[in-house]
Order: C-alpha cells, then sequence, then structure tokens
C-alpha cells in the first residue's frame, strides 16, 4: 500500500458519503457509497479478496472522498457521480434494451404513437408492452376506435383516415379542445384497464345499430369488439387490482448480481428486464443503488408500487423514488418476488459460465501478455496499421482496446498528409507523431502498451519518434504475420526479438483479434477514400458540378459510362445549364481518350 493512500485511511471519517477510487492517470475507476465512510474503504485495503476487486484494489492509485448529512443523500450522490464520470468499474445497468411504450403527445391535437424514449414532455405514457408488436397491435385498435390525428405533419386537406373516420380532420375543420380532450380520457381509461368497459360500451352500439337495420356499422362494432378480444385479453391476469407494479427479485455469488424485473401492467405480467453485473459493496446496499438508478437514470417509468425482497431498506427507497414501496409477506405477490428471486438464481448460474470465459478473454488476456511481456498489465492498447495499394490515397487507423474489448469511441483514422508513395515507415513515423503530439497536448490518457501491424522497421520508425521527438517511455511491441495473413509473431524489446507465446492461449487470441480489427478498419477506410476519390475524379473537379448536380446526374443516369454517352440536350433537360453541360460532355470525353491512349 502506498504511504499517502495509508496517510488518508487514517484520517476517514465514520460518516456517511461517497468514494471515488483513481489510478496512475487520475482518472476516476470506481465510485461507491457507505453510511460509514471509514469502514468501507479500508476493507479494500485490508484482508482476502475475490479476483476482480484484487483487480481494482492495484489498480487504485488514490482516492476522494465526500461527506454528506445522511445515507439518501450519499445514494443520490452516488447516482449523480457514475452517471458523471461513467468509472469503468461501476457497470450497473449498462444494457441499452428498451421496450416499447404507447404514447399521447401533448400536442394541440394529440396523436397516439409508440416510442421507446420516456421524456419529460408532457405527455402520457402507457406500458412497456411485451414487444413492439403487441404495442402497435394496441395502437392499431385504437386507431380504428378513436379518431385522433394520425400525420406527423399537418397536411393542407383531410385524408383517408377522415373519411374512414379514424380521424377528426383537425388540418380542415375546427375541432374543439374539450373533444380532444375527451378522446384522451377514453384512451387513457381503455389503456389503464378500462376496456371491458369499452367493449361493454361497443356492444351497446352494436345492438343499437343493428335495430336500426345498419348492419354494415354493426359488423364494424363487431369487427372493434373482437380486436379488443385478441390483442388485450391473450395475457393471463396474475394479479386482480390492476395496478401498475414493478416486481424485483436478486441473487448474487462470486461477486457478481443479477436483478430481474417483473413488470407487471393491469394486474398482467408484461415484459422482464435481466441485469447481471460484478459488485463490490455490500449486496443489499448494492441492490437499493441499482433499483435508484434504474429509475432515476434509465428513464423507466415508476409504476404506482414497487415490491422488493426482505432485508431491503424500503424507507430509503420510499424517499428516494417518491412512491410505495412494499415488502409483501404473504399470497402472490410474495410468490412473485420469490418468482423474481429464483429466476435471478438461474440466470446467473447460466451465465458464470460465459462470464469466465469472458474474463479468460479479456481482462486475464491482458494480464498475461503484461507477464509475458514484462510489465504492467496494459489496460489500455492502442494499436496502428497503414493501408495503401501502391502509395495511392495512403491511410492508416488506430483502434484502442481497453481491459481486452474495442472501444470504438477512441477509434481514429488518419489521411497521410507528408509523405509520397508506399513508405510505411515514414507513413508510421508520420501517424505517431500526430498521434501522441495530439495526446499530449489535450493531456489524452497515454496507453499502457502500442502495437504496430509490422516487423522491425516500423517499430523503429515509430519508437524514433516517441523517445526522441516526443519524450515517451512507453511500451512498444510489433505484430507480424506469416504468408497467409495472419499473426504469427510478437516482437518486442530493442532490437525487436520475438516473444514466446502459446499460440493457443488467451494472450494470443487476444493479440489476434486486436491485429484483426486494426487491419478491418485500415482497410475499410482506405476503400471509402478510394471509393470517393473515384467519383471526385471525375465529376466534382468538373466547374459548375457541384455536390447537387452530382447527385442529380447519378441519381438520373444511373453510371459514369451512361453521363459520357449522354447528349448535350439529355444534360440540359435535367435544368443543367448549357456552359456546364458543355463542360460536362467535353471533360468525361477527353478522360476516356487519355484512358484509351
Amino acid at each position: 500500500m502506498q504511504e499517502h493512500i495509508r496517510e488518508k485511511l487514517a484520517v476517514l471519517p465514520a460518516q456517511p458519503g461517497c468514494y471515488m477510487y483513481k489510478d496512475k492517470y487520475g482518472t476516476i475507476i470506481y465510485v461507491g457509497k457507505s453510511k460509514a465512510l471509514k469502514n468501507r474503504v479500508r476493507s479494500y485495503f485490508t484482508g482476502a479478496h475475490d479476483a476482480k476487486t484484487t483487480r481494482l484494489v492495484r489498480e487504485i492509485e488514490d482516492f476522494e472522498y465526500i461527506v454528506t448529512s445522511s445515507e439518501l443523500e450519499a445514494l443520490i450522490l452516488e447516482m449523480n457521480l457514475i452517471k458523471k464520470y461513467d468509472p469503468k468499474y461501476n457497470v450497473l445497468l449498462k444494457d441499452d434494451k428498451t421496450y416499447p411504450y404507447l404514447k399521447i403527445t401533448a400536442e394541440r391535437h394529440p396523436r397516439l404513437i409508440v416510442t421507446r424514449n420516456i421524456k419529460k414532455d408532457k405527455g402520457k405514457y402507457f406500458g412497456p408492452y411485451p414487444n413492439v408488436i403487441a404495442a402497435r397491435e394496441t395502437k392499431r385498435l385504437l386507431d380504428r376506435i378513436y379518431p385522433l390525428r394520425k400525420c406527423n405533419t399537418m397536411p393542407d386537406r383531410v385524408c383517408l383516415y377522415y373519411h374512414m373516420h379514424q380521424c377528426l380532420g383537425p388540418c380542415q375543420y375546427d375541432v374543439a379542445d374539450e373533444q380532444n380532450q375527451a378522446i384522451v380520457e377514453e384512451i387513457s381509461r381503455f389503456l389503464n384497464g378500462g376496456h371491458k368497459e369499452i367493449k361493454d360500451t361497443l356492444k351497446e352500439k352494436m345492438y343499437q345499430a343493428s335495430e336500426q337495420m345498419d348492419f354494415e356499422r354493426a359488423k364494424e362494432f363487431r369487427d372493434q369488439i373482437q380486436h379488443i378480444d385478441s390483442v388485450m385479453e391473450q395475457q393471463k391476469m396474475i394479479l386482480n387490482d390492476q395496478v401498475n407494479r414493478d416486481i424485483f427479485g436478486y441473487s448474487y455469488n462470486k461477486g457478481w448480481m443479477c436483478v430481474q424485473v417483473f413488470f407487471v401492467r393491469q394486474g398482467k405480467l408484461m415484459e422482464r428486464d435481466v441485469s447481471i453485473f460484478p459488485f463490490f459493496d455490500n449486496a443489499e446496499e448494492t441492490f437499493v443503488s441499482f433499483i435508484g438508478r434504474f429509475y432515476m437514470h434509465q428513464n423507466h417509468p415508476k409504476p404506482k408500487q414497487v415490491l422488493v425482497p426482505v432485508g431491503i431498506d424500503t424507507e430509503m427507497l420510499k424517499q428516494l423514488l417518491e412512491i410505495d414501496v412494499h415488502v409483501p409477506m404473504r399470497g402472490r405477490k410474495k410468490e412473485l418476488v420469490k418468482l423474481a428471486y429464483k429466476n435471478a438464481k438461474i440466470a446467473l448460474e447460466e451465465k458464470f459460465t460465459l462470464i469466465e470465459q469472458n474474463e479468460e478473454r479479456t481482462i486475464k488476456a491482458v494480464e498475461k501478455l503484461g507477464e509475458t511481456l514484462h510489465i504492467e498489465t496494459p489496460h489500455r492498447i492502442e494499436a496502428f496499421d497503414n493501408s495503401n495499394i501502391q502509395g495511392t490515397d495512403p491511410v492508416s487507423a488506430m483502434v484502442v482496446f481497453i481491459d481486452g474489448r474495442p472501444n470504438k469511441k477512441e477509434y481514429r483514422k488518419f489521411k497521410i498528409r507528408d509523405v509520397e508513395g508506399p513508405d510505411d515507415y515514414e507513413t508510421m513515423r508520420e501517424v505517431v507523431r500526430r498521434r501522441y503530439k495530439r495526446v499530449i497536448k489535450e493531456q489524452l490518457p497515454l496507453p499502457d502498451l502500442i502495437m504496430i501491424d509490422g516487423g522491425k522497421g516500423q517499430m523503429s520508425a515509430a519508437q524514433d519518434v516517441l523517445e526522441n521527438e516526443l519524450g515517451l517511455d512507453i511500451p512498444l511491441c510489433g505484430l507480424a504475420k506469416d504468408d497467409k495473413h495472419r499473426t504469427s509473431e510478437l516482437l518486442y524489446g530493442f532490437p525487436p526479438a520475438v516473444v514466446d507465446v502459446d499460440r493457443q492461449s488467451p494472450e494470443f487470441y487476444l493479440i489476434q483479434r486486436i491485429q484483426d480489427e486494426v487491419h478491418r478498419f485500415a482497410i475499410t477506410f482506405h476503400r471509402q477514400l478510394r471509393g470517393k476519390s473515384v467519383i471526385h475524379s471525375q465529376l466534382d473537379d468538373i466547374p459548375g458540378v457541384g455536390q447537387k448536380r452530382r447527385r442529380l446526374l447519378l441519381k438520373h443516369f444511373s453510371s459514369l459510362e451512361n453521363i459520357r454517352k449522354a447528349e448535350i440536350s439529355d444534360l440540359t433537360k435535367l435544368g443543367i445549364p448549357i456552359q456546364v453541360a458543355e463542360a460536362i460532355h467535353r471533360h468525361l470525353n477527353i478522360q476516356t481518350k487519355r484512358e484509351n491512349e
């Protein structure tokens, strides 16, 4: 343990608050909370831990803490700090899965739409639905029954929906706000469990229409009733009071937690959410933090009631969420909480093998690679590759792997500016120089290891720039390929020497993945650039031909060859001025003669 950390631990207060662990770059890698900072933070640096906690502690170079007046305040602060800094060890709620909802917009003439985005825009949201098909079927049913506006933007005249009595035609006729509000209230009542009453009303209207010999209208009402039966009554009722509830259950083992959430709407189990993640603190506190972030930061709409297992601090959750949080002790609700726990336990057991395999392929492979090269664990690896065809359109690309996983947000592309011809060494010099000059200038995080897709020459060029021009001491290795373009050797040191790596080991597979990824990224960028240059050289160099006219020509004639064969009159028919049409005709025919020569 470092001396400055030992000194800070000695003066920690025994009060509630949040703590933030930092790595050697000053980056916050973990945020936690506790009702007694002194005990919680010290526990990380004493005693035995599982592998992932040991890995976290190994990276801690410093820490900060913020004292709060209560545990609830610490919970809220923790959620805000995690949202602000996105620490890599706080991996709760990384899943971006969203569920479809029905929404009545808050416009003057409201619409009923299907959406996955919950916003604070005064609209009314209903759901979630089991899948988007169920949501759309329900919307289609309501569109037939209630004549709300259907179009996104107001047309200048009524459409087919108006003539089908499925829209009031606000684009052409005055529709009172009271009339719109009455329809909104009807739809809200329907979606909040009142569809049986609506069905009874439709039955009365069907009988009245039949008595009046209006059989077409009666058939419409009958079809609407059948649609209600098929759409709204497919699922079995599991609770009779029709209160919207979210039911939480959780299981944990070996430092991992699984949380299952059942969404019960109108007495029916509509959908579930599953999250599996590592945790480092008390299990009950982690579970409470999960629920807080589930609603506060993931925009899940709050139900009327949340059900949780025994042992959870319901008072804190009530204060945080401002809704009813309940621990059921008997009956059907208790069975549902047990069912959520059972599902969580099964899911966690099933995922353990996959989790361990993923750990083996990523962070453990990174650790092994560091041991093989006799360097610190290279949590951040940046890899470079060049691409050109006989020196034309030379480009380079960089990919970033953090803890063995690609971080595509940090990938970078480079157009080569100063090198002429196919000079791979000078290209590498330019790219490395540009990349790390910017890193130094903008104080971006430095990599723990740089990988060069190439041999001794490319390594020497990159090393010369790093050490002699920029004064950086970063471990650097080279990746050589065999005649089948597969990773064959790992080079390290100066002069570079082949490092013995087991070809069946996780660290060798990691090296292969990085080399394949940077090569793919470079080749894709080169093809895009080359494709653009082909079009540019043929059309964009012609005076009077800009982006819009180029699109017009290619859309109409489909290819450059057809444009070349076209007469000047064919070009002017598209609205192109005669002078520009003559320039296009002259330029493309001169280009053809040059190619034939």
